[in-house]
């Protein structure tokens, strides 16, 4: 067995994308490092040397080796930072959760071991029973809420928050069905659909979601949701194959990226 914070043996890898943090980062990987009991290690992407968290996370792991920060190179915003950040994960679980500290980093082992019994993709639901969302933009909300509610009881994807970015995921699966986003926080939706196309198993555990209460949200409602109606409407389908699933896929992803 792993020593409990054995960062050569990582259980989870914990990706984190991250916009000129500053020094607002510091309380969440404290957070986070204190929370988290699986060996793990935690992947800070960022998008260019010069941003404003680099600096921070350097001082930071000078004191928590299970710490790194990699400069993205796909290209930028969250989606290829996301996509950055899990390719270059050394265990078979990935967690995404925010730079924002708006997740419960608690819940990191728990996500984490239903994707070690199992699951594809686990994911942290706001919408489900004991669940919450504690302030954020009401609009963005509703929609968010409508959005997964209507995925987890017609479109029966596992959860009732498909949309959240908060998930933990099989690396094995995202590197055999890829990601196609490229821009937003799309991510989280893309691979549970795809997932449901699939029918490999998808499940749950109820979160608390925090408004972030420093800095600002990178969130683009207007420009995103287009995008995130493109995977809604490809959850709703028969069961495809791999091969199936990655031409359609491809073409969703030129629809969002024109």
């Amino acid at each position: 067995m792993n020593a409990p914070h054995d960062p050569t043996h990582p259980r989870v890898s914990v990706v984190i994308p991250a916009y000129n943090e500053g020094e607002h980062v510091v309380p969440v990987l404290d957070r986070i490092f204190e929370a988290v009991e699986l060996p793990c290690e935690v992947l800070v992407v960022v998008d260019f040397e010069e941003d404003t968290t680099v600096p921070v996370l350097a001082e930071y792991a000078a004191q928590e080796p299970r710490l790194t920060t990699l400069v993205n190179t796909y290209g930028r915003g969250p989606a290829n930072a996301i996509r950055f950040g899990i390719d270059r994960a050394t265990s078979p679980v990935a967690v995404v959760t925010m730079a924002d500290g708006s997740d419960d980093p608690r819940q990191i082992d728990a996500l984490t071991r239903l994707v070690e019994r199992g699951v594809v993709v686990a994911a942290a639901s706001r919408y489900s029973p004991g669940g919450q969302q504690v302030g954020g933009p009401l609009l963005k909300a509703l929609v968010s809420r409508g959005a997964g509610t209507s995925l987890g009881r017609l479109g029966r994807v596992g959860t009732r928050d498909a949309t959240n970015s908060f998930k933990a995921y099989s690396t094995d699966f995202v590197r055999e069905v890829g990601i196609d986003s490229r821009s937003g926080f799309e991510i989280g939706l893309e691979l549970t659909a795809k997932a449901r196309r699939l029918r490999r198993p998808v499940a749950e555990i109820s979160t608390i979601w925090l408004d972030r209460t420093a800095g600002d949200s990178n969130f683009d409602m207007k420009a995103w949701i287009p995008k995130y109606l493109r995977w809604y409407r490809f959850a709703f389908g028969p069961e495809l194959t791999v091969e199936q699933l990655r031409v359609q896929s491809a073409r969703i992803a030129a629809q969002n990226n024109r």
